[in-house]
């Protein structure tokens, strides 16, 4: 019978054993079915906008005269690429739907392909092309630039030529939205420091963390802008061929006769600098102001720290005290019961040995404390000179 039910026992259990472990699979090849389905879709978004002929694109066409010639027309990629003999990945730089976080100057045969922030537009030497959101509704900063470059189309008298003109308003605008959210971020990230210097909370603490995270990315952006504009300066070959105008008349420039070009990016890379050093400045003083406000809560927790440890030693010399009162409070004859003045002379005794032991726990807490490199334990030698160095216990020599 017993034997039976082991069997039984023993059946059931390896019964179970299977439904368990095909549970398991189940749930597993569920979060695999989940995994795979989530990177399709991520895939299939990536990949629209790697079509190359179906899709359409958003653009503003302005002509030679620097009027506008077709304003958020619709047209196709293919389209594109063989009216300006542009190759597929070239607009895909400006395609806004791509995620394309890293601004480019491409210099082409007949184009210049410019990707800087908001402004994508392909650059010709009779043309130029702005490349908008798709389904989405110009913006005040985009309305802003294609008015400013317009106008500065239209002005011929500058002596600059048709693609320099639209390089001007481009880093122009650029330099702009740069200059602008420079001016927003030392707004915001000014008035909290004065705040802080009168009271540190978690709120506002918060805040400049949240501010030193947008200013780090501002930083970022700004760097890649400055390293967009050194990169085309570095080449002289693509200095060269940014002369669209001089190329479709037929003149022809020495390697190094682009004076005109690198003067007019050399200014814009130099004001992209400042701002760069500005944001520099910005988040050094955000960095000290948090090395200051962790000083100050370090300062704060160990004035907490103190003060648990003298409640601690006072509690302590109260507890001496109290210990001698304890075993004089025992049922225990200790022949000085009818001393007439034993009551007294214990009760001072057990005050003055809680004083005592408080005194010396101050006092060894109070050496603790002290700022200093000598020793506590070497009284005898010298004293050496104070530097303004971590506490640490070592000779001379071993300071680095």
């Amino acid at each position: 019978m017993i034997g039976g039910l082991g069997h039984a026992n023993v059946r059931s259990f390896w019964e179970w054993r299977p439904r368990r472990s095909t549970r398991q699979e189940e749930v597993a090849t569920l979060s695999q079915d989940r995994e795979s389905s989530e990177k399709g879709a991520i895939l299939e978004n990536f990949m629209k906008g790697r079509q190359p002929t179906d899709l359409m694109l958003r653009c503003t066409i302005l002509d030679a005269e620097g009027n506008v010639k077709t304003i958020s027309g619709q047209f196709k990629k293919s389209d594109l690429s063989a009216e300006h003999r542009l190759n597929a990945r070239d607009l895909r730089k400006i395609d806004s739907r791509v995620p394309n976080l890293v601004p480019t100057i491409l210099v082409r045969k007949e184009a210049i392909v410019v990707n800087i922030l908001h402004i994508r537009a392909i650059v010709k030497s009779n043309t130029v092309i702005l490349f908008d959101t798709y389904g989405s509704m110009d913006s005040k900063l985009h309305s802003a630039f294609l008015y400013h470059l317009e106008h500065n189309l239209k002005a011929k008298g500058t002596g600059l030529p048709y693609e320099f003109r639209a390089l001007d308003s481009i880093l122009l605008s650029v330099l702009s939205a740069l200059e602008v959210e420079m001016a927003f971020i030392r707004k915001l990230i000014g008035g909290l420091l004065a705040e802080l210097e009168d009271t540190i909370d978690h709120d506002r603490f918060k805040r400049l963390l949240h501010y030193s995270r947008r200013l780090a990315t501002f930083k970022n952006r700004t760097d890649l802008v400055q390293e967009a504009l050194e990169e085309v300066l570095g080449q002289d070959e693509d200095l060269i061929a940014m002369y669209l105008t001089d190329k479709r008349n037929g003149v022809i420039h020495d390697l190094h006769e682009h004076d005109e070009l690198e003067i007019l990016l050399e200014s814009f890379s130099k004001q992209v600098e400042e701002i760069v050093n500005e944001a520099e400045n910005i988040e050094s003083n955000v960095q000290s102001t948090q090395e200051i406000v962790e000083l100050i809560l370090d300062s704060n927790r160990n004035a907490l720290l103190a003060l648990d440890l003298k409640v601690s030693i006072a509690t302590l010399g109260i507890g001496t005290g109290a210990l001698v009162a304890g075993l004089f409070g025992m049922n225990l004859s200790s022949h000085m019961e009818e001393h007439p003045y034993a009551f007294y002379v214990m009760s001072a005794s057990s005050t003055a040995l809680a004083l005592f032991i408080a005194w010396a726990g101050m006092r060894k807490l109070a050496k603790i404390r002290k700022v200093g490199l000598s020793s506590s334990t070497s009284h005898s030698s010298p004293r050496k000179p104070w530097l303004g160095l971590p506490l640490r216990q070592r000779d001379f020599e071993g300071w680095s």
